[in-house]
């Protein structure tokens, strides 16, 4: 006795050796002996033999048409043995039974299964749906097999470069261009976004990295609506002063400047001079809304993303030739001691001398330490003067005589080559712009805090981290009592908004954000988060900016300084690098050299073993 069964979805046959009230002992035709239960058995027969049986079967189910089964086998219920004998018009032998068997199992869209060995058809309208579906699926494999042949082939599909952004960085699984780029990197081995740029999707690794940053951050882009106009104010009083800025070449949004004016009372009156783009709009205008939303300018190494449109920067950035609206904080010094003797500060428009650029007058940073300012830079007195009152307000904050900073580095682009040099902080001329910037800070939070007005600052506490809260508090870092960031509103929405705080107290008026108000806190904690993931990608561009210049440079021995357990920091720029092969008994501290073995420009990633210990000369 043979036995055609169930088991796992898959139809078998075998030769029953022993039976039981529930199950059978089952030989299979290759020898293997099994246990199944009775009611998996579909079919018992003693010929032909189990072996070739299947196969057999599978013959005559491939002979039998699905409609013409479909349309043959009625509107009830019925098993395959009954369906057998009808269509085939005489009682159904074995191998024609379990052909039949095996053409309503392979066509679930055209028979329902209700029980084992037991179908229904599917009604006309399900069945018509059905097939519309199965026809779907099949152009659509076809699909995904003709764009993914193209992928691996190195050309990009038609209508697919539209979608690259959302195919790398945020692909929807159930689009058909994903499952086409999915199934021609698995055949490639390659990733997404190497494979894209073989079809030439990808301009450059660079682009790569800024448009995922744009995806996430500015999904609708990086312009700004057209037709957006501020209107600067006309009736100001003009300052009796020359003011002078202090920035990077490239600096646009010039938020700051300087001026110092001898008075007849033997006083020296220092002026600091901020940008005043409060005065050309207000909260709740078309420009806020899109400072609001931008909450800060994002830089990264040749390039920046404004916060401000530039017909906005253009009217209030502190330019050279111009008499700008800003807000002054003037200080008189006493000539003889250097002490302040009052401060005051005014709305008004400054007229700009001159916009100083670190290039300019770098070599005052080493005069300034030396004790004489340099005569043939420009504005080197006043420079000296400002130096002085720093090193001054940087005493009296306890701050002074503070051991080394940790350099910084300045990256420039162009034409795709990019140049890394050293900037030392900490130098004169930083700490110029510094305590000032300061100074303006925590009088202006305590100014704006003693009108009653809110304002955002940021505090912190003995042993904690940097906070920003909307209640004036200590920062002991600083040692200040109050310090609201107030000194870059062309570039800050934080700073923009303490300054429209700031104008309501000068001017005696309700201020537009109220204490506990919802604008004033989620403006805060909106920025605070802005303010990270612009910081994040501005350090993974400077990081991916580093091994373009290894790749530029051709390094392939670099010097390093060894950090902790397995990690060093490269001696010329500013990259820290995993190197598994360092020395066991390497210290912090301990100069190396390391071999650069690859360098992967879209993953940001760098491969470096150890070469050998750094001779480093030892001055006597």
């Amino acid at each position: 006795m043979n036995v055609l069964y169930e088991e796992n979805g898959d139809f078998k046959v075998g030769t029953v050796l022993a039976e039981a009230p529930a199950s059978l002992q089952v030989e299979a035709p290759h020898g293997k002996r099994t246990k199944v239960k009775t009611a998996n058995v579909l079919l018992r027969f003693d010929s032909p033999a189990a072996a070739g049986f299947v196969e057999r079967a599978e013959t005559v189910a491939a002979e039998i048409d699905t409609d013409f089964l479909w349309e043959a086998s009625g509107d009830s219920e019925f098993g395959f043995t009954d369906l057998a004998r009808e269509y085939f018009g005489h009682a159904p032998g074995p191998v024609e039974a379990a052909g039949i068997l095996l053409k309503l199992h392979s066509a679930p869209v055209y028979f329902h299964r209700k029980g084992r060995g037991r179908f229904r058809a599917a009604p006309a309208d399900i069945l018509k749906a059905a097939l519309a579906g199965v026809e779907r699926k099949r152009r659509e494999a076809e699909q995904i097999e003709q764009w993914a042949s193209e992928l691996e082939g190195g050309r990009l599909p038609e209508g697919f470069a539209p979608l690259v952004p959302q195919l790398l960085y945020k692909p929807e699984r159930q689009r058909l261009e994903t499952k086409a780029l999915e199934a021609a990197c698995e055949r490639t081995g390659l990733s997404a976004p190497r494979l894209l740029e073989r079809c030439g999707a990808l301009p450059s690794s660079r682009d790569y990295h800024v448009d995922r940053f744009l995806f996430e951050h500015f999904p609708a882009g990086i312009g700004f609506p057209e037709g957006l106009s501020v209107v600067q104010p006309t009736d100001l009083p003009v300052a009796s002063v020359a003011a002078f800025s202090l920035d990077d070449a490239t600096t646009t949004e010039i938020d700051d400047a300087f001026s110092l004016e001898p008075r007849a009372d033997g006083t020296l009156r220092v002026g600091i001079h901020i940008a005043a783009p409060a005065l050309g709009f207000t909260p709740g205008s078309t420009v806020d809304a899109i400072a609001r939303e931008r909450l800060s300018t994002v830089y990264i190494p040749g390039d920046k993303i404004t916060m401000l449109p530039a017909s906005v920067v253009d009217a209030f950035t502190l330019a050279a030739g111009e008499a700008r609206p800003s807000f002054s904080l003037y200080l008189d010094i006493d000539a003889a001691t250097g002490a302040i003797r009052g401060t005051e500060t005014r709305i008004e428009r400054v007229p700009v001398a001159e916009n100083l650029r670190h290039h300019e007058v770098d070599l005052l940073n080493d005069a300034f330490e030396h004790g004489l300012p340099a005569a043939d830079a420009p504005f080197a007195a006043e420079l000296h003067s400002l130096w002085q009152l720093a090193l001054k307000l940087e005493a009296a904050r306890g701050k002074s005589g503070g051991g080394p900073e940790r350099p910084e580095y300045a990256f420039h682009v162009e034409n795709d080559r990019v140049t890394i040099s050293e900037r030392k902080r900490g130098s004169p001329l930083d700490k110029l712009v510094a305590e000032l910037m300061i100074l303006v800070n925590r009088t202006w939070g305590r100014l704006i805090a003693d009108a009653g007005h809110a304002a955002i600052y940021r505090t912190q506490v003995p042993g904690g981290k940097v906070r920003m809260t909307t209640a004036p508090a200590e920062h002991v870092g600083l040692g200040v009592s109050h310090y609201a960031w107030s000194s870059s509103p062309l570039r800050r929405y934080v700073d923009l908004v303490n300054q429209w705080q700031l104008l309501a107290a000068l001017r005696g008026e309700p201020a537009p954000f109220a204490a506990n108000g919802e604008a004033l806190l989620m403006a805060m904690r909106d920025f605070e988060a802005a303010y990270a993931q612009y910081a994040d990608f501005q350090e993974r561009m400077e990081r991916y900016w580093c091994l373009r210049w290894l790749v530029q440079e051709r390094v392939e021995q670099a010097p390093a300084q060894v950090i902790r357990d397995g990690l060093v920091r490269l001696a010329d720029i500013p990259l820290f690098v995993r190197v598994p092969s360092l020395p066991q008994d390497a210290s912090p501290g301990d100069e190396v050299v390391v071999e650069i073995q690859h360098v992967d420009l879209i993953d940001s990633d760098i491969r470096c073993v150890y070469k050998r210990p750094r001779e480093v000369e030892v001055s006597t």
